[in-house]
């Protein structure tokens, strides 16, 4: 549970600050809904012969589609959900000129659901999927309602969604613009994930101000380097600034 010190040092330094950039993992998304598939439950194991991560990659994508989509449609896809507290009150940040970028691992599209407007989505994006013949663009609502493989409407093609499976690498220019704003950021607040995920846990290396703030449930490995450490779910403790 989060200290109400910590909460008040939070506000006074968002307070403070000017060019605050946000970093977040899949607990920003939790806490509307979406779940978190490193959580590996029972349901897996019983419908799947495979785990998420091999599922998830390049390898398994090109040589078993089918079960992959079968897969991505049921646990991938959470087109219902709504942004949270946290979500919200970055946008409204941004609005008011104090957030310069929200740096995203998740591939919900809540951010922009919730009004941001710069989102570096490290991971894509289950909001735009692409034939690989011809380039159509398609929607996540064409994904999910699609039987099987999804196939392009107008030239027939596969339809792959534009999000980062294992084994592939991350967008060089999303990469490249996060350690920009991060690199200029005189706060950055990283919330939601347990910074465990290379490249994309190391761009907080580029943070080089004195207000590195960290947000989750569980500690994390990058604590110690931290000014400020606030545990608790995301949703609720910005409910409180």
């Amino acid at each position: 549970m989060a200290l109400i010190d910590d909460i008040a040092t939070l506000k006074k330094w968002v307070e403070e600050s000017n060019n605050i950039v946000f970093f977040g993992g899949a607990g920003v998304s939790t806490e509307s809904g979406v779940p978190d598939f490193r959580s590996v439950d029972g349901l897996y194991n019983q419908k799947y012969d495979y785990p998420p991560e091999t599922i998830l990659s390049h390898t398994f994508y090109r040589r078993k589609t089918d079960e992959f989509y079968r897969f991505y449609k049921d646990k991938m896809l959470f087109l219902e959900v709504k942004p949270n507290a946290a979500h919200l009150k970055l946008a409204e940040w941004e609005k008011q000129g104090k957030l310069k970028a929200v740096i995203t691992q998740n591939i919900d599209g809540l951010h922009q659901a919730a009004g941001s407007k710069t989102v570096c989505e490290l991971h894509g994006s289950v909001h735009r999927n692409y034939c690989e013949n011809c380039g159509a663009f398609f929607d996540a609502t064409y994904i999910k309602n699609s039987e099987g493989i999804p196939k392009c409407d107008k030239c027939g093609g596969p339809i792959k969604p534009d999000v980062v499976l294992y084994e592939e690498g991350l967008d060089q220019k999303t990469m490249m613009d996060s350690i920009r704003f991060i690199s200029n950021a005189d706060m950055l607040i990283v919330g939601g994930t347990s910074l465990a995920v290379y490249p994309a846990a190391g761009l907080i290396d580029y943070y080089e101000g004195d207000k590195l703030v960290l947000i989750n449930k569980t500690p994390t490995p990058r604590d110690r380097q931290a000014d400020l450490v606030v545990t608790g779910a995301i949703g609720e403790i910005f409910s409180q600034l």
